[in-house]
């Protein structure tokens, strides 16, 4: 029903900046809540920011508290994750998720509340 396509990944140095979208096509995207999870090699996927459908409410890892900021654009169907103070630990790919929602305006923060995901763009500090 609705597909989702990460971008902006790429290489940055630690303590800089970089900014990942997930555009999204097909449903209603203001009808869907959205995440942002994160997998580095050998580990589990993790959330790492969450956000309403309204954009109202949000929620983040407590690694990325402060310095990473979630948002969305439901005029551009597009939900953002600016990712400013990088360290080498934030090197992972990074998906993008949504979750269809018909009365709530809430975030979700697990793995299996999702329905949707894209195919992961591929975040790497250096130090």
């Amino acid at each position: 029903q609705v597909q989702l396509a990460e971008s902006g990944g790429g290489l940055v140095q630690a303590g800089g900046s970089l900014r990942v979208s997930c555009a999204a096509s097909g449903g209603t995207f203001r009808m869907y809540a959205m995440g942002w999870f994160r997998q580095a090699p050998g580990k589990e996927r993790d959330i790492v920011a969450a956000i309403s459908r309204g954009g109202d409410s949000t929620a983040y890892a407590d690694s990325v508290k402060g310095r990473f900021t979630i948002s969305r654009d439901n005029a551009k169907n597009t939900v953002y994750l600016q990712m400013n103070s990088v360290k080498p630990e934030d090197t992972a790919v990074y998906y993008c998720a949504a979750r269809s929602t018909i009365y709530s305006n809430r975030y979700y923060t697990e793995d299996h509340e999702y329905g949707y995901w894209g195919q992961g763009t591929q975040v790497t500090v250096s130090s």
